[in-house]
């Protein structure tokens, strides 16, 4: 028996403006909400809603099909206000009942590394926004980028939740299976879903590249790979951007089609089914105990956090961020938490980056800047702006005068 696990990830951040040393003090309108607003809406309509009706029309056509998603809260806040017509979309298919919802940080952010206490913060804002919007309680959790490590997995369970997604790191995994659930060294019940990385970078990074020995890839000859895990696993998990359909992939490639064939043709096979991640650690045990002391990601070749951290710049601007956490929370100033959270946002570090990508342009798709040399100082320039404010709220709190 092979469960297909599909999970996708939704995600769109506020963009930054190209902040001056010149608006320092004068203005506190750090976000580029034109450009916001035409991303999100451009997404939505090579994306997200084409996307959605294709998933419920399969949904509709097969009662073995599910689905998962996690929204960031940032990308759920933009469909409020700039595309609610997507985001009525995505309730549909929620209301299906074959759709299951991760939770994740709010805000897109790689505060577990720096904030514990933040990171607990963000995780329950997030709880609460899918509550809101589609009446659900996530039950496995899905960390930024798929960042993950024991301590991470020990935590996640401390929340409560039953199951965490990572990355089916070879350095990590070795001579075993990404194909079945594991338990993480540290924790007593909570269990580990590993991305199939080969199978799912085949649609979300070469479906469209003719230089790929495999091109073109037909839903026969996927199914084919799939197939062949029967015997060999229980699960096999494609975990990917959703902006793979119709974005990085375009429509022109025929990746819509491609996606409406795949489920009858996988459903032919009679040990295929698919299952949300829910379902997967309700039906399968856990195999082996799996150590995962050093932080992974599911980011380039190396699988680690140099994308985000890799450089100095990085580094500074990271630590200078969240060296204003007990100052902004003391201030009890709601719209100076609402900005910095949102610069927590790991596109901002990721917009920093110097190293060469190997899986293609698909991460500088959306960059505002030119360089990460501008990114870094246009978030600088805000985080001095920031500290502006935060003293000028501190100058209107009344001292207190102690009497003898």
């Amino acid at each position: 028996m092979v469960s297909v696990c599909f999970y996708f990830q939704v995600h769109q951040p506020h963009r930054l403006r190209n902040y001056t040393v010149f608006d320092i003090g004068k203005n506190h309108d750090y976000y580029d909400e034109n450009k916001n607003r035409n991303i999100l809406n451009k997404v939505a309509n090579k994306c997200y809603i084409p996307t959605n009706k294709v998933m419920l029309s399969l949904l509709k056509k097969y009662p073995e099909f599910k689905v998962a998603y996690s929204f960031t809260g940032i990308v759920l806040e933009q469909f409020e206000n700039f595309n609610p017509e997507a985001l009525n979309t995505f309730q549909q298919l929620v209301d299906t009942g074959r759709v299951e919802i991760l939770d994740e940080t709010y805000h897109h952010s790689l505060a577990f590394l720096y904030s514990k206490e933040e990171f607990k913060e963000q995780v329950n804002m997030h709880s609460r926004k899918i509550r809101k919007l589609f009446g659900f309680k996530p039950q496995v959790f899905r960390n930024t980028e798929l960042i993950y490590n024991n301590e991470l997995a020990k935590f996640v369970e401390d929340l409560g939740y039953k199951g965490i997604l990572s990355e089916g790191a070879d350095h990590i995994l070795g001579w075993r299976s990404p194909n079945f659930l594991y338990r993480p060294m540290t924790t007593n019940k909570i269990k580990l879903l590993l991305k199939n990385y080969r199978l799912s970078d085949d649609i979300a990074f070469r479906f469209s590249n003719k230089g790929w020995k495999e091109h073109p890839l037909t839903v026969g000859k996927y199914t084919q790979w799939i197939n062949a895990v029967n015997g060999n696993g229980n699960c096999v998990n494609l975990f990917m951007d959703y902006e793979t359909f119709g974005e990085h992939q375009w429509e022109d490639t025929g990746i819509f089609e491609f996606m409406r064939h795949l489920p009858g043709e996988l459903l032919r096979h009679p040990d295929n089914n698919f299952m949300m991640p829910s379902e997967l650690i309700k039906n399968y045990n856990s195999v082996a105990e799996l150590d995962i002391h050093n932080l992974i990601s599911w980011a380039d070749v190396e699988r680690d956090l140099s994308a985000w951290l890799g450089n100095r710049m990085q580094q500074s601007a990271v630590h200078s961020l969240y060296q204003l956490e007990k100052d902004i929370k003391l201030s009890n100033n709601e719209k100076l938490l609402s900005d910095w959270r949102k610069m927590q946002t790991s596109d901002n570090f990721y917009y920093m980056c110097t190293k060469w990508f190997n899986d293609g342009d698909v991460h500088k798709y959306f960059n505002p800047y030119d360089n990460p040399y501008e990114s870094f100082i246009s978030f600088m320039n805000i985080l001095n702006d920031l500290r502006i404010r935060l003293d000028g709220q501190k100058a209107t709190v009344p001292s207190v005068q102690i009497s003898r």
